[in-house]
């Protein structure tokens, strides 16, 4: 049975869970989010070893093949472009679709802290390397020391062989065992999306919030299933770009109902190298970093959710200045987002009402109820970018093996 059916099998039974099991009393709520913890641990579990051993493996082979540079100037290219063509597209949407405005209530207010970027580049160099190999979160300072040993191996080939020998090995394996645990995680999306169904029963019933999540739904479609396709098939002249799609329909899944970019990469990196054929050598790397640094989807979110909170505190319209503000804050803010693989969006969010302030220090506060439902769009477009980000630098690279569809995971 195809992977991205078991998924789905997990999710409606999730659904039907959220309707039919009874979660008003404390045992069973606490039970379920037990369980979604647990589940949310166990996709995540191998993550680590798969990135240390195969990023280390990957840039010794790019190095040593003299072949660095061009992956980097693609995956660049891919990730600044993407994220503006995806805060254009928000603002479109928000600025040309007048979006009902949300009730301002009088709650409590809650202060949450924004984004502290000193803290976020000390970050990346802890007072030891191997700190880095225990911090499930933020994958960034790992992927900086595997590229660091993978470099440093391909300084001298002949000394190193053995180590590369033996991170090669241990990268294959780390791999076979995280297919294993992709496949069982098929059971953890039972809990996860009933989790994320009982969360969205009441922000249905509300009525509050309906007019931005068809909005989003809209951009959701239209950038996954027109916008990305259109430009790998120009670029890439000859591809197949509607594979690439069928290939994301899992990862995708995955991410809107986790709105977890950490607990999506293990499935976007067996997709994109059993069933798109990309190479383990870019495979390995690409989609990490995508993970990390293109967030556009984020700062399509934050661009819309800002808008709306400025129009709902105010009659009078956006100001031109104040659309290029939000475009350069929200497309700037998405590149340091790695170190919050879920929540980013409101955290984003949060940041750029401090940013702004004139008195919307709190206008986050009326997005709050909402946080996990943008937030899963968020995800779901950032892990449409990865998916065909990584085909594209991959094929441009020549390193993609043609698969049938049939034999698609």
């Amino acid at each position: 049975m195809k992977i991205w059916i078991k998924y789905i099998i997990g999710i409606l039974l999730g659904f039907f869970a959220s309707w039919i099991i009874p979660f008003e009393t404390r045992t069973s709520s606490e039970t379920l989010a037990f369980l979604t913890e647990l589940a949310t641990r166990f996709g995540r579990y191998t993550i680590l070893p798969v990135l240390f051993f195969g990023v280390s493996t990957a840039v010794f082979k790019l190095r040593n093949s003299k072949n660095l540079l061009r992956p980097t100037f693609h995956i660049v290219s891919i990730t600044v472009v993407s994220a503006v063509i995806l805060v254009a597209v928000g603002l479109i949407s928000i600025l040309f679709v007048k979006l009902p405005h949300i009730p301002i209530s009088a709650g409590k207010m809650v202060v949450t802290e924004p984004i502290d970027i000193k803290q976020l580049i000390l970050s990346l160099f802890p007072y030891s390397g191997f700190e880095a190999l225990l911090d499930g979160m933020f994958l960034l300072p790992l992927f900086l020391l595997a590229g660091l040993a993978g470099a440093g191996c391909a300084v001298d080939p002949i000394a190193s062989k053995p180590t590369i020998n033996l991170f090669d090995s241990l990268a294959r394996i780390s791999y076979n065992i995280m297919a294993f645990f992709v496949d069982m995680l098929a059971i953890g999306m039972i809990a996860i999306s009933c989790t994320w169904f009982l969360d969205a029963q009441s922000i249905f019933k509300s009525g509050i919030y309906t007019s931005l999540i068809i909005m989003l739904s809209i951009d959701l479609i239209i950038i996954t299933c027109i916008i990305y396709p259109l430009i790998t098939f120009f670029y890439c002249k000859g591809s197949h770009p509607f594979k690439v799609l069928y290939a994301s329909i899992c990862p995708i899944l995955v991410a809107f109902f986790s709105g977890d970019t950490n607990l999506t990469l293990p499935i976007a990196l067996r997709h994109g190298h059993e069933s798109l054929g990309i190479k383990r050598r870019i495979n390995a790397v690409t989609y990490p970093i995508f993970s990390i640094f293109a967030r556009g989807g984020t700062a399509l979110v934050t661009s819309i959710c800002f808008v709306l909170i400025l129009t709902s505190y105010s009659k009078l319209s956006v100001s031109v200045s104040d659309i290029f503000w939000i475009a350069g804050t929200s497309f700037g803010l998405s590149f340091i987002l790695g170190e919050l693989p879920i929540g980013g969006t409101f955290t984003a969010l949060i940041t750029m009402c401090a940013m702004y302030g004139r008195g919307f220090e709190t206008g986050y506060l009326l997005l709050k109820p909402a946080t996990f439902i943008i937030g899963s769009f968020a995800a779901a477009i950032d892990c449409a970018t990865a998916m065909f980000g990584s085909y594209i630098t991959a094929y441009k690279m020549k390193m993609v093996e043609n698969t049938d569809l049939h034999h698609f995971i």
